[in-house]
């Protein structure tokens, strides 16, 4: 058996926790079902033994040695279905909790991915961070002990059952005592779970301040504020430290009860058991089979409180897990997507009156930038405007189509962990001279040759290890790697010095020859290369024409542009 992540994970049932954690089970129903068939046959071959012990120490006391001989081969035979069918069960046990746990990934990085740009608005990072790694196996777990629990509970009826047949005071005892057990050790659940609830809420939040202290750790430097945010990490850290000690409080509790109350029950089943059979109400070897049958149901007690405490676990993360999949994104697509004809066409906002006409390199130089990352939001559709491409209003189109036509890059954007190869290409088309063109035009060559394995090297997280004009170059050097129809770029040079800014604008234009190409910025030496300038001003276009013409004559356009030469 070798477990597959499923290609596509299915529409998830997200109405309720329990409804998705039936959904999940659901999706490998024919292999969940075996496993509980095999959990089922693993516990009644375990509950049966001690009758086989105490039918096998009858024959002994009457000195039948064909009965002895009988029941020994029948105790062989409950061992080796025992032994064949737990190693079965855990087989799919461990099949179905990969198969949970992996298909609860994939529904919440699909779930991120709709969701998109709308994502840190709607969900701190921690939290999803946490359900990634923490809900995931506690999602996976309440569908694994299923079969154990079920077994169990059939084990406890079979041993209960044998016992009133046997001795009705015994399995009175029995009977009565193992619901009394559970009632006890359920006391512990509940606070438990209040308490992990809180622990992983704490977790969350820490996790989302320990991320926004590494991604500003250079600013907070800047600015004297790391000694003042460190201070609120540890706080935050004792506090979580105090909500895990509380959560160890009652989970060592718990483990205590769930060893010291069988045990109890145990010796009193045996002292009650001994008492009958001092008094001749039960044979020697019935005697043996209830102190094996006592001393059996430790297990399923054992498994029976295991699967409440991870059915509960699991019943919790799956209502974060479902909280985030009721998310719905700022965008969706329209009932009846309509389709664009091939090839570029005038990408318009008449919001703004911004026009970009095909296959021109046109810059836009906003008086406030503001404007500008307005206009672009509208152009890629990352809000909704009345937008038009080919004279089709974007809203009307598939996201997915719009995406694949107009590609945004800003400057909040980032670099992954992974090959540089893979993070400039990927698409893994794997075009060396489409990526060698693309890293002179980003002026990035230089940057590839100072890394000791070139391409190949390992780009840590977020890019840490380069510049921020570094950074810049390799997000611009991915874009025209991408090689979109409409490529809409936001101040992609304004973190690098002057001389490697004039020659990216010296070979943009001839980078992106034939394609659409919108650059928001108000650098001359981007502008003087432009094909077409457009000046926006209070969010609308007041002006349009070559960098020289508005020089010339839009003494607002020079105001805006001259503040980089002053």
């Amino acid at each position: 058996m070798r477990f597959t992540p499923a290609g596509d994970p299915g529409v998830p049932d997200s109405r309720s926790a329990t409804r998705y954690l039936i959904w999940v089970a659901s999706r490998h129903r024919r292999l969940f079902g075996i496993g509980v068939a095999f959990g089922v046959v693993w516990m009644v071959a375990q509950a049966l033994m001690p009758a086989a012990v105490g039918r096998a120490v009858d024959g002994l006391a009457r000195r039948d040695e064909g009965s002895l001989l009988t029941w020994g081969l029948v105790l062989f035979g409950l061992g080796v279905l025992q032994a064949v069918a737990g190693i079965l069960r855990h087989r799919c046990a461990v099949h179905n909790f990969l198969a949970a746990a992996y298909r609860t990934v994939q529904l919440t990085v699909s779930t991120a991915n709709r969701l998109g740009a709308a994502l840190p608005r709607r969900v701190a990072a921690g939290e999803v961070v946490s359900i990634g790694t923490a809900d995931i196996g506690q999602v996976g777990n309440a569908v694994e002990i299923t079969a154990r629990g079920v077994g169990a509970l059939v084990a406890i009826a079979t041993v209960a059952v044998i016992l009133l047949t046997a001795s009705m005071p015994l399995g009175l005892v029995v009977v009565l005592g193992v619901p009394l057990l559970m009632a006890v050790v359920g006391l512990l659940i509940r606070p438990l779970h209040r308490q992990q609830q809180a622990y992983r809420d704490a977790e969350g939040a820490l996790t989302t301040r320990a991320g926004d202290l590494v991604s500003g750790l250079r600013v907070l430097r800047g600015v004297g504020g790391e000694p003042v945010l460190s201070a609120r990490y540890r706080t935050g850290s004792q506090e979580l430290r105090a909500h895990g000690l509380r959560v160890a409080r009652v989970e060592s509790l718990l483990e205590a009860a769930q060893v010291l109350l069988p045990g109890a029950f145990l010796v009193l089943v045996t002292w009650l058991g001994a008492r009958f059979a001092l008094r001749g109400e039960i044979s020697a070897g019935q005697l043996v089979a209830f102190y094996g049958y006592t001393a059996f149901l430790v297990s399923p007690l054992r498994n029976l409180t295991e699967a409440v405490d991870k059915m509960t676990r699991g019943h919790v993360a799956a209502r974060r897990v479902v909280r985030l999949l009721r998310l719905t994104p700022d965008l969706v697509d329209p009932a009846q997507p309509r389709v664009l004809p091939d090839g570029p066409g005038a990408l318009v906002d008449p919001e703004s009156g911004v026009a970009l006409q095909p296959g021109l390199l046109t810059v836009l130089a906003a008086s406030a930038p503001e404007d500008a990352a307005a206009i672009v939001d509208r152009l890629g559709r990352y809000t909704d405007s009345d937008a038009t491409l080919h004279g089709v209003p974007l809203r009307a189109l598939a996201l997915a189509t719009v995406r694949a036509r107009i590609l945004v890059a800003d400057n909040d954007a980032h670099l992954f962990t992974g090959l540089l190869r893979a993070e400039l290409d990927p698409h893994d088309r794997g075009d060396e001279a489409a990526l060698a063109a693309a890293l002179v035009a980003a002026s990035a060559t230089d940057i590839v040759d100072a890394l000791p394995d070139g391409l190949d090297s390992t780009v840590a997280e977020r890019g840490r290890e380069f510049s921020g004009g570094q950074r810049q170059r390799l997000r611009l050097a991915r874009a025209l790697v991408a090689d979109p129809e409409t490529l809409l770029l936001v101040e992609p040079t304004s973190a690098v010095d002057a001389h490697t800014e004039a020659r990216i604008a010296q070979r943009l234009g001839d980078a992106r020859a034939g394609r659409t190409t919108l650059v928001c910025t108000s650098s001359p030496l981007v502008l003087s290369r432009a094909d077409r300038v457009i000046f926006v001003e209070d969010g609308k276009v007041v002006a349009e024409g070559t960098h020289a013409e508005l020089l010339d004559g839009e003494p607002r356009y020079r105001a805006t542009v001259s503040r980089e030469e002053d």
